[in-house]
């Protein structure tokens, strides 16, 4: 289907001159949105990091019942960063309130089974749902650990018994992942966060532009002009792209610049200026598509609350790889590149993560999201040419 390329851009001008003028879409649109979303991401990022980091540095205090039960123990979890607090409250209390992380309760029988050399009981008490809880949690149970090697050794050395009998098997770990891939699991949102702000660029513009106008009932004497539906349609989507494609650069930019002020976003991701470009290429088919949607959807609205209301629906779509990727972990495939939202996760992940692309999914990557978006592009062209359009309820 062929376009006037004279009328094509005389649209997009006027679109994006008119969007201009509406100075409150355009702050949002062009400086909100690209500061929010780094802001919150660095943010919460610097935040989880200072927080992980005090809770492993900083002494821990926990409560212990029973200590009296286990004096060598409670002094050599002192040794070892973990303090015993006193508790004026139920312990169990205390932790389903949130007022305590974790406590330590030793057994009645404890100097007794210790004594016999049998199995004495610690219990470490806890609520697993509250994952603020899980280094306290881990620093104890590690601690414990640490004591209960070195006692048995000890046992084993005072009956004259080699320590490494009790250990017929050394087992080790060899961790194949990156230090980028491991510090960008942290990064992990930040996908879909991308693909939704790429997803729904254009859609102030979009939305303005098709079921407003048609509200207005101004879309008509643009339908009566010798343009082409195509190049109408077109025109439409190339402004919205343009401002998707400026909030997107910007947007990314941002995550630039904001790294140079918390280091720490810098270590969990790439944040070079190729990793940036990369990300921008990536999320280009993902706005075209969008966008082509947008149009098809909004075209067919009478109003603009009712193409708002689609919004929530599509705010849906790029969750679905996220959540899926999240409950049941699959392995890169070639095919995955030519699935929306999944193949945009994927790669982004591996961008996140410092890993190369290789050249067949780029072309497969690029050939299914330029192919999906020219197919509603055609769609929303098709719609441009039923008559109803320019009539408004």
């Amino acid at each position: 289907m062929s376009t006037n390329p004279t009328a094509l851009w005389t649209v997009l001008r006027k679109e994006l001159r008119e969007f201009s003028r509406d100075r409150r879409t355009l702050l949002l649109t062009l400086v909100l949105s690209p500061v929010l979303l780094p802001t919150l991401i660095i943010g919460m990022g610097t935040l989880a990091e200072s927080r992980a980091k005090s809770q492993i540095e900083k002494p821990l205090a926990v409560a212990m019942v029973g200590a009296e039960n286990a004096p060598n123990l409670v002094a050599w979890l002192a040794g070892q960063g973990i303090e015993r607090k006193v508790l004026h409250e139920d312990p169990d209390t205390a932790i389903r309130n949130q007022d305590e992380d974790v406590y330590l309760k030793i057994g009645d029988e404890f100097a007794k089974q210790w004594r016999e050399g049998t199995p004495a009981l610690v219990e470490i008490v806890h609520d697993s749902t509250r994952q603020d809880a899980d280094i306290p949690v881990k620093r104890v149970e590690n601690a414990l650990d640490l004591y209960r090697q070195q006692a048995g050794a000890l046992r084993l050395l005072a009956r004259g018994i080699n320590p490494g009998i009790a250990a017929p098997l050394a087992v080790s770990h060899k961790d194949l992942s990156t230090p980028e891939a491991r510090k960008g699991m942290a990064m992990a949102i930040l996908p879909y966060l991308l693909i939704l702000s790429a997803f729904i660029g254009g859609a102030y513009l979009i939305i303005d532009t098709t079921a407003g106008e048609r509200e207005r009932q101004s879309l008509e004497p643009l339908l009566a002009t010798p343009a082409q539906r195509g190049a109408i349609v077109s025109g439409k989507i190339g402004a919205a792209c343009a401002v998707g494609l400026t909030s997107l650069l910007l947007t990314l930019i941002g995550f630039k610049v904001g790294a140079q002020f918390a280091p720490g976003i810098g270590r969990q991701m790439d944040v070079s200026v190729e990793a940036i470009a990369r990300m921008l290429l990536i999320l280009v088919p993902m706005l075209f598509i969008g966008t082509s949607l947008l149009t098809f959807i909004a075209a067919g609205a009478k109003s603009v609350k009712e193409a708002q209301s689609y919004m929530s629906l599509l705010m849906l779509l790029p969750m679905i790889p996220t959540i899926t990727l999240m409950v049941s972990p699959v392995r890169n495939q070639l095919w995955m590149m030519a699935v929306p939202f999944l193949a945009q996760n994927q790669m982004l992940l591996k961008v996140i993560r410092s890993e190369s692309i290789p050249a067949v999914e780029w072309a497969t990557y690029m050939a299914a999201g330029f192919g999906l978006a020219a197919l509603l592009w055609f769609a929303a062209t098709r719609r441009y040419h039923q008559e109803k359009l320019a009539i408004s309820a």
